[in-house]
């Protein structure tokens, strides 16, 4: 042991920006600690050192470890009278095993013994090195909260009891965990990822007594609540409220010693099971075992699992099915030997055996999409095996029909603007604002669809208005206040559909700060909201304050929906982009109260249409397996994917050579200040630590996802594809998705270890490390020329182009914005409609005052959204961005021919409908 080693520097508690993190990081100094305690001299001045260290470590570990169940109270206290008694041998190997169990997972597989005298022959090797097959014979582990006042020794009596009903046929092993209040209990939910199920007895109290400050933050979220207010005889009711509200995928049970009466008319949130006066701990047991089976059933996984066991004969299509075309061959044995049998013996076109069909779903299919509903707070779910850009198109088909208007996001998926061609919309395309110093869109202001809505009403078209399509969250992370986008717009049109892409947002459900701003989750909060008497009051007010006002001051108001708003919202989201799914497994989830009878026929028609009669089993086995890890450990995976972000942005804000070349743009660099009503500017600042994320993402417009992590690297000479491609990619082997002129996007997923996080960082001191001693060899034109490079990508970026207007062949009238994209999109099959024009010639024309109209889709790529649509006139602002453009990808632009558009005669012939 290297007694330097413990004696390092212990980081501040104000450093972290997590509390499982410090936990972690405090366990493992301890265990340094406690063996440096072990081999150090007697009266010794590093002896003293140590011990004053391991007293300070223990007294942050105390208000910690209260609201763990592993090693538990009895143990932690052991640890500290070893401590206390000079114990030093007891207390390194106590100290050791904690700590080694704690960071492998071997205390969910085994009893971990802490004493010298018991025999610990069993390695404590990562969960996630071994063997699927071996982790799966074990059982799953998970803990139980019980929220009490008691005494140590009513504790122990009812930690005994629980373990006493525990029967080695359990599908689950559990350990209870007691806390004695309200506060420690949400407290405990938010920390604690192990959790499972809460049980709430009549002893509790309101406050927490723990002062930690890492530890309270877990409090904001419920600090509007009102829960000061509230009598001693609510304090169990309301906990189990707030557990809903918090993490609804957790399962309550109130024991009370109320009346029954009493209880029957109170909002007790998702608790399963009510006991009275005292609890049956036999029944307490079995039902807390019941409720985490019903999130960790897998309807269709369970069903292709033991269709793969049953004998066939097959005598249908597909000759892979069963393996039998590569078992008996003589030259594919390699695929066999590689993917392994099973997934073969689960290949299958037939619908029967237990199996289902994913177009008529009846059965496991069936099941499992009503359990991921539940699970993602949907009124119905839809599963697809061929990706979110399928389901955007399903969701507009099933919706639009040929002359409605759409208000689209303009910078949106490319899916969208085909759902438009296909469905026959009027689209009004939408500018987000620009963020052209990193040549990249932010999201649509709300003043800005606002607007839209407000000018179609005035020309008499807003009962053509069906729909607005917003993404949620942008590529670069811009995450919009989706319950203000929708009161405002249904305030102007109160049956105007949302549809919410979500493709990179599925895991937010399972964020008590993200949740808040799902499509999903806001939908069922506006179910509540609008039928309330305040709301219906607040309504009338504003109408009367709005009388005659003009649209400055509607623009200018927030404004209130009306009480009798229809919520009508759809969210696609591409499960395997963010969650556990194997690639192209999305959902669409559905929260429309009209659903059921306006549009579930068409919906299913569109469903038929764009979905394969031969879909893969195995993407619908992954979306149901996908199902049930985030409704068991999604709020766990979610947390440490944050974590892993927020550690990126401390390190790389806080390290001197990496801010000379390097700088992760902040919420301030990407959302405009208009749009940050908060005024916090960075989620960490080296002088004043973490911000409040809680209060940014309750009050802002927009927010900024922190898993998403923008790293402007125009300081370094490199563009974003190069930086992405030659030096990140071919020399250190880190894949990224998306990079723009000057960034490059690091996205952390619930995938994601510190370890990744540490190669990263240490990557990026590499390249640091090498352009210093670049430039301090550099010659004097070697020096004036990498900043002739730098200011090239830094200064001189070219300015975004907003999306111009569709050509007057192509709309109504000029009064307002809206385009008939499908009949410019068919135009352009008759090529005697169109024409090549170079870049130069183009930009001539353009200039000279013509006006020429695109007849196809451009899409540069980096950025990767439209700058011109069909039918689209072009502008100067648009030619002089696609002459600055220095990418290598131009979809639908052809550099031997030039732009194709359409012919002045062409434009003549339309007769637009």
């Amino acid at each position: 042991m290297n007694l330097q080693s413990s004696e390092r520097k212990l980081s501040s508690i104000r450093d972290y920006y997590s509390a499982t993190q410090l936990r972690a990081d405090r366990w493992s100094v301890l265990r340094e600690v406690a063996e440096g305690l072990h081999s150090a001299e007697p009266e010794s001045a590093q002896l003293k050192r140590l011990l004053l260290r391991a007293e300070e470590l223990f007294e942050q570990l105390t208000p910690i470890e209260t609201y763990w169940a592993f090693p538990g109270r009895d143990a932690f206290d052991m640890l500290r009278r070893h401590l206390n008694h000079g114990n030093a041998e007891e207390l390194a190997v106590g100290v050791r095993r904690v700590a080694r169990a704690l960071t492998s997972g071997a205390y969910r597989r085994r009893r971990i013994p802490l004493g010298t005298d018991e025999v610990d022959n069993e390695d404590y090797e990562d969960e996630a090195s071994l063997s699927p097959e071996a982790r799966a014979l074990g059982r799953p582990y998970f803990e139980v909260m019980i929220v009490d006042e008691v005494n140590e020794q009513q504790e122990r009596f009812l930690r005994a009891n629980l373990q006493r009903m525990r029967r080695a046929e359990d599908p689950f092993i559990y350990e209870p965990v007691v806390v004695p209040s309200l506060e420690d209990a949400l407290i405990g939910i938010l920390f604690n990822h192990n959790v499972q199920a809460v049980v709430v007895r009549p002893g509790l109290r309101l406050k927490s007594r723990n002062d930690l400050p890492i530890l309270n933050r877990y409090l904001r979220p419920v600090g509007n609540e009102g829960v000061d207010d509230i009598d001693p005889h609510e304090y169990g009711p309301e906990t189990c409220r707030l557990i809903a509200k918090i993490r609804p995928e957790l399962d309550a049970y109130l024991v009370t010693d109320r009346s029954a009466e009493d209880i029957a008319g109170l909002d007790l949130g998702r608790c399963r099971r009510v006991f009275y006066n005292q609890e049956d701990f036999l029944e307490l047991h079995l039902n807390i075992l019941r409720g985490v089976n019903r999130r960790y059933k897998t309807p269709f996984f369970t069903a292709l699992k033991e269709y793969s066991r049953q004998p066939t004969g097959v005598f249908h299509a597909m000759p892979i099915s069963r393996g039998k075309s590569i078992s008996r061959s003589h030259w594919i044995q390699d695929m066999g030997a590689f993917y392994g049998p099973n997934i073969f013996l689960a290949e299958t076109s037939a619908t029967s055996g237990g199996l289902d069909s994913l177009l008529e779903p009846r059965g496991p299919i069936k099941e499992a999409q009503d359990m991921a509903a539940r699970a993602f707070g949907a009124k119905q779910t839809f599963f697809a095996t061929n990706g979110t850009s399928t389901c955007n198109k399903i969701v507009v088909q099933s919706l639009v029909r040929p002359g409605d208007i759409v208000l689209v996001d303009r910078d949106c998926h490319k899916s969208h603007h085909y759902g438009m061609v296909l469905a026959g919309a009027r689209v009004v395309y939408m500018d987000s604002y620009s963020l052209s110093e990193y040549s990249m869109y932010g999201a649509v202001p709300t003043r800005e669809i606002k607007h839209h809505l407000l000018k179609l009403k005035a020309e008499g078209k807003l009962d053509r208005v069906r729909m607005v399509l917003l993404t949620n969250c942008t590529f670069d992370g811009l995450v919009y206040n989706v319950q203000r986008v929708m009161e405002e717009c249904l305030a102007i049109k109160k049956d105007l559909i949302f549809l919410w892409d979500e493709a990179w947002f599925a895991f937010a459900r399972f964020g008590p700060t993200y949740r808040q701003r799902t499509a999903m989750g806001v939908a069922n909060t506006l179910r509540e909201t609008l039928r309330t008497p305040e709301a219906a009051a607040a309504y009338e007010d504003q109408q009367k304050a709005l009388e005659n006002a003009d649209e400055e001051a509607w623009l200018e108001t927030r404004l209130v929906p009306p009480p009798d708003a229809r919520v009508r919202v759809y969210a696609t989201q591409s499960t395997h982009k963010t969650l556990t799914s194997l690639r192209q497994g999305s959902m669409i989830h559905v929260n429309d109260q009209d659903f059921k009878g306006e549009v579930e026929q068409s919906f299913h028609e569109a469903y038929m249409t764009h979905t394969s009669t031969s879909p893969n089993y195995q993407i619908i086995a992954s979306l149901d397996v996908g199902r049930r890890q985030v409704e068991l450990e999604g709020f766990e995976f979610t947390q440490r994917q944050v974590e892993s972000a927020m550690s990126i942005r401390r390190a790389v804000s806080t390290h001197p050579l990496l801010n000379k070349y390097f700088k992760i743009l902040t919420a301030e660099d990407m959302i405009p200040a208009e749009h940050r009503q908060s005024g916090v500017e960075s989620y960490f600042d080296p002088e004043h630590g973490w911000s409040d994320i809680w209060e940014v993402w309750n009050q802002d417009e927009f927010v900024l996802d922190p898993t998403r992590i923008t790293l402007a690297v125009g300081g370094t000479g490199w563009d974003g594809d190069t930086f992405k491609t030659k030096i990140l990619m071919d020399k250190y082997g880190i894949q990224i998705n998306k990079t723009s002129r000057n960034t490059v996007l690091f996205m952390t997923n619930i995938g994601t270890t510190r370890s990744s996080v540490a190669y990263l960082i240490e990557v990026l001191v590499e390249i640091a490390r090498e352009l210093d001693e670049l430039l301090d060899d550099a010659s004097k034109m070697e020096r004036r020329s990498f900043e002739n490079r730098v200011a090239a990508l830094v200064e001189h970026v070219p300015p975004l182009p907003d999306f111009s207007r569709f050509h007057d062949a192509f709309r109504t009238d000029g009064a307002t914005p809206e385009g008939d994209i499908r009949t410019a999109f068919f135009l352009a099959y008759d090529e005697e409609n169109c024409d090549y024009l170079s870049l130069e010639e183009t930009h001539e024309r353009v200039k000279a005052g013509e006006e020429l109209v695109s007849s196809s889709f451009i899409i540069p790529y980096p950025p990767g959204f439209p700058i011109l649509v069909p039918g689209q006139v072009i502008s100067p602002e648009i030619m002089a961005f696609m002459r600055a453009l220095d990418v290598s990808e131009i979809h639908g632009f052809r550099a031997d021919l030039g732009l194709r558009v359409f012919t002045p005669e062409a434009l003549k012939t339309v007769v637009s409908v």
